[in-house]
């Protein structure tokens, strides 16, 4: 199963931060149990550089799907932190994510195609226990289709999820495994259960039908 390699978060130093201000260690802890986090074997994670203006203390990750050499999905999450709270987040920790997919073009056309999205989302964060407040973001499809000197590229269509919300149970890794499986099921593979959770009754993803799953590399 994939887990975090070891690079620092922006700005140096163990969990980092922006370089605006030594990491406190709450942040330092959650960008460790990020790195511990335990995803689906097709996920493979990679250090990536924090962004410097979004808050104080910032760790980001890309994340890539890949079934017998093919590249299904990609993504960015980044774990953000400022000591003294934000309004917006109702907290001080943000996690902002982005999930993008290509997807057979028929598809394309599916109305729900949006609202089906935004609830493997919020199906993934219920079926790993992980706790979370003030949900936000976007759903865009693209449907593309190419002319001239690329006329023999066949069609494609693109899923593309931006996400952020605050984690209200500072239980880091399972925030991780959740967008790791919303990758999964975005590239069209079937839902994976989660690891039971203690004291909990949540939906699992059984229910959840993943989009026709591409057996052609992405286009970049």
């Amino acid at each position: 199963m994939a887990a975090v390699g070891g690079h620092p978060a922006q700005g140096g130093g163990t969990g980092g931060g922006t370089g605006r201000e030594a990491a406190p260690s709450e942040f330092r802890a959650a960008v460790e149990a990020l790195r511990g986090a335990r995803l689906r074997p097709e996920v493979e994670l990679s250090p990536a550089p924090a962004p410097r203006r979004l808050a104080p203390h910032a760790f980001a990750l890309t994340a890539a799907v890949e079934v017998d050499g093919e590249e299904l999905a990609d993504g960015r999450l980044v774990l953000l932190h400022d000591p003294a709270g934000q309004e917006a987040w109702n907290g001080d920790f943000r996690v902002v994510t982005m999930t993008r997919a290509e997807l057979e073009p028929e598809m394309a056309g599916d109305p729900m195609l949006s609202e089906v999205g935004w609830a493997w989302l919020l199906d993934a964060l219920q079926a790993h226990g992980a706790g979370y407040a003030e949900p936000s973001g976007t759903v865009t499809r693209c449907a593309s289709q190419y002319f001239g000197a690329l006329a023999d590229r066949a069609s494609s269509t693109e899923i593309e999820i931006r996400a952020s919300w605050t984690p209200a149970d500072r239980r880091f890794e399972r925030h991780l495994a959740a967008w790791g499986d919303l990758l999964c099921i975005s590239a069209g593979l079937p839902p994976a259960a989660a690891a039971p959770q203690p004291a909990a009754d949540v939906p699992s993803l059984g229910g959840v039908v993943p989009m026709p799953a591409r057996r052609r590399p992405r286009s970049h």
